[in-house]
């Protein structure tokens, strides 16, 4: 086990599965991709420059500016322009522009939808950054090698909406939250279900998760929200994927369920943010 920001990480769980899987078995429903770390590369990639840009950012003194553009808020909140890492809590916009010292950063609900996409990429340490994708590295190769590279690309994105969905509904209207755990849950939570279905030794995984999910209600200033969300998004993918082994029909159906998942989520982001507003 590797300590981190977010919980626990194991690597012998991961290796372990790989070592015991053909890669031409792989997929529960068609070819394996030739490069089974492609897709994990490039997420990290934009994980790395995305740091990058928010800590240049610092050089001109725009780093909170970049973070609060980035990261998830529910709501958006007026910050202080003297000191940008404080805010004015329980303040609307309208009172925020009354302020000589304010300044309104936009959530969701002021139409920032960005954010359910940029918040999965935005980490502000080292550490967290460091975590994330070591994280990705060892999970994203080998759950690619059984749903294919659409499916994996797919799994980790509506798994980090997943978690973004129960942020805003939630989290603290004015708050912010970033980071890929959401989708690196979903991940975990997907290869579950998966491993299960195939008969195949969980135990080192199920140890895992469970000790992420202590640190994830034990430790103060991590997003509870994200990480459950994320993980109940990638147990109904898991589920979904699994689905298309058998039949003509149901590939159609696993894909009917994916869908069903995607439009859920948005449905929800879009409701929380009509009510905020």
């Amino acid at each position: 086990m590797v300590s981190a920001p977010v919980g626990f990480h194991c690597r012998d769980c991961v290796q372990q599965h790989t070592a015991t899987s053909r890669q031409n078995r792989a997929s529960l429903i068609g070819l394996t991709p030739t490069n089974t770390r492609l897709t994990s590369l490039v997420l990290i990639s934009i994980n790395i420059v995305v740091w990058g840009i928010i800590q240049s950012s610092g050089f001109v003194h725009l780093r909170h500016q970049v973070i609060s553009f980035l990261g998830l808020s529910p709501q958006g909140m007026c910050t202080s322009i003297t000191h940008p890492n404080s805010y004015y809590p329980g303040l609307a916009t309208g009172e925020c522009s009354q302020l000589s010292d304010g300044h309104w950063v936009p959530g969701v609900a002021d139409g920032a939808w960005w954010q359910v996409l940029t918040s999965i990429f935005t980490h502000v340490s080292l550490a967290h950054l460091a975590m994330s994708c070591l994280t990705l590295w060892f999970l994203g190769p080998p759950l690619e090698s059984m749903i294919g590279r659409s499916r994996f690309l797919i799994t980790y994105l509506l798994a980090g909406f997943s978690g973004a969905c129960a942020v805003v509904w939630l989290s603290a209207p004015q708050s912010i939250s970033y980071g890929g755990s959401g989708a690196l849950f979903g991940l975990m939570g997907g290869l579950l279900i998966i491993l299960l279905l195939r008969k195949s030794d969980v135990r080192q995984l199920v140890m895992w998760l469970g000790i992420n999910l202590v640190v994830t209600f034990a430790v103060p200033q991590v997003s509870w929200q994200a990480h459950l969300g994320g993980l109940l998004g990638g147990v109904v993918l898991g589920l979904a994927w699994s689905n298309g082994r058998g039949g003509p029909k149901k590939p159609t159906i696993g894909w009917l369920v994916v869908g069903l998942v995607g439009v859920g989520v948005m449905v929800g982001i879009v409701l929380r943010a009509w009510a905020l507003s």
